[in-house]
């Protein structure tokens, strides 16, 4: 009965979301604008930096570009997950979903299949556009299913950060601590380059930055040399049992507020 109750509650804050999704097309146009324009002025504006010496990507810039936005786009698409619990918090929707959910932890795996299905549709955009702007693809299937494997883990454990912030706070003004460390933490790893080419403190923060071996990881994958999968997984997975264990104490806050 329990397993069935957690199925049935996640399912219709999934199916909720999906349809504020569906009906509300500016919504997700403004979720998807900011990758799209990060990754076009990535590729367009820095595409020469590909020809600086010890420059060691087996791919094109553009690929090199695309592991960056696409796993920044998951932990920005989980991040705003967790900014529309906060507005059910504030307009007393979800104080109402808590007192009739039979299994609250169904509330926050719904939000997780949310911020899954709108990355998911973000990513295939991206792609196209990707492809359509000459991107080169040296990775086999399993290498892409791989990596966007990885990207997937990074959203979900983004949302599970999010939601933890969100239902402790119950307030928008949650929102900067949801965004803010997870855009910190990707602008601190290696952007625009190798982490070969990074000088000064940036080298250093990068070298024990998480997100390194994650961009590491993917980019190999996308370019046909994977490196360091192992540990990225290893990270990610990680990630997601700590930001599950967070969201479950932000779930019980939330419950004794309620």
């Amino acid at each position: 009965m329990s397993v069935t109750s957690f199925r049935n509650v996640a399912m219709a804050v999934a199916w909720r979301g999906f349809r504020q999704s569906v009906g509300s097309p500016a919504f997700f146009v403004s979720m998807l604008m900011f990758p799209l324009f990060l990754f076009g002025a990535l590729i367009g504006g820095l595409s020469q930096v590909r020809d600086i010496p010890r420059f060691d990507f087996a791919g094109d810039y553009a690929s090199f570009q695309f592991v960056f936005v696409l796993l920044q786009s998951a932990a920005a698409g989980g991040a705003l997950t967790g900014i529309a619990i906060a507005i059910d918090f504030q307009t007393g929707f979800a104080r109402r979903l808590l007192l009739a959910s039979p299994n609250r932890g169904g509330i926050v795996a719904g939000a997780v299949l949310v911020a899954i299905q709108q990355a998911v549709a973000i990513w295939v955009v991206l792609v196209a556009v990707g492809l359509i702007g000459g991107m080169r693809v040296g990775g086999s299937g399993v290498d892409m299913f791989g990596l966007f494997g990885l990207a997937l883990l990074v959203n979900v454990a983004a949302t599970l950060w999010a939601a933890g912030i969100a239902m402790r706070i119950r307030s928008l003004q949650a929102s900067p601590v949801m965004q803010m460390p997870v855009l910190m933490v990707f602008f601190l790893a290696p952007v625009f380059v190798p982490i070969g080419l990074l000088t000064g403190w940036i080298h250093a923060v990068a070298q024990i930055n998480p997100v390194t071996a994650l961009l590491n990881a993917g980019r190999g994958l996308i370019s046909g040399q994977p490196e360091v999968v192992a540990l990225a997984f290893g990270i990610a997975v990680a990630l997601v049992v700590l930001m599950a264990l967070w969201a479950r104490g932000g779930l019980r806050s939330a419950e004794t507020a309620s």
